[in-house]
């Protein structure tokens, strides 16, 4: 069965930091390409940062460098560390894991920041 488990969110003052982690099982963690995506009431989903199997990254313009994403292959476990804060940056995280047949998704992890 696979497991993608998030954690880490929280409540955190503007200009505060983050991390969150995704701990996967059930899946061969290093041949997938791992992502963090967000979705803030009333938007859609949106691409936050991903990761390929090859360690190329990629940002949405409005975490770029505020925020980095890494896996750890050796503990199926991908990360997003979350600097400067912004009340913008308030929404639910999911993680994603995709190779070429199929995607699979987390629970989500919730991330308010606020004064």
């Amino acid at each position: 069965q696979v497991q993608l488990v998030e954690s880490g969110g929280g409540l955190v003052q503007p200009g505060g930091s983050l991390r969150l982690s995704c701990t996967t099982a059930g899946i061969i963690f290093s041949i997938y390409d791992m992502g963090w995506y967000r979705q803030a009431p009333g938007k859609q989903r949106e691409l936050v940062a991903v990761i390929t199997r090859d360690d190329s990254t990629n940002y949405a313009d409005s975490v770029k460098g505020r925020f980095a994403i890494s896996r750890d292959n050796a503990k199926n476990t991908v990360y997003l560390q979350m600097n400067s804060l912004k009340p913008e940056d308030t929404a639910v995280y999911y993680c994603r894991a995709q190779n070429r047949i199929r995607a699979y998704w987390g629970q989500g992890t919730q991330v308010t920041v606020s004064s």
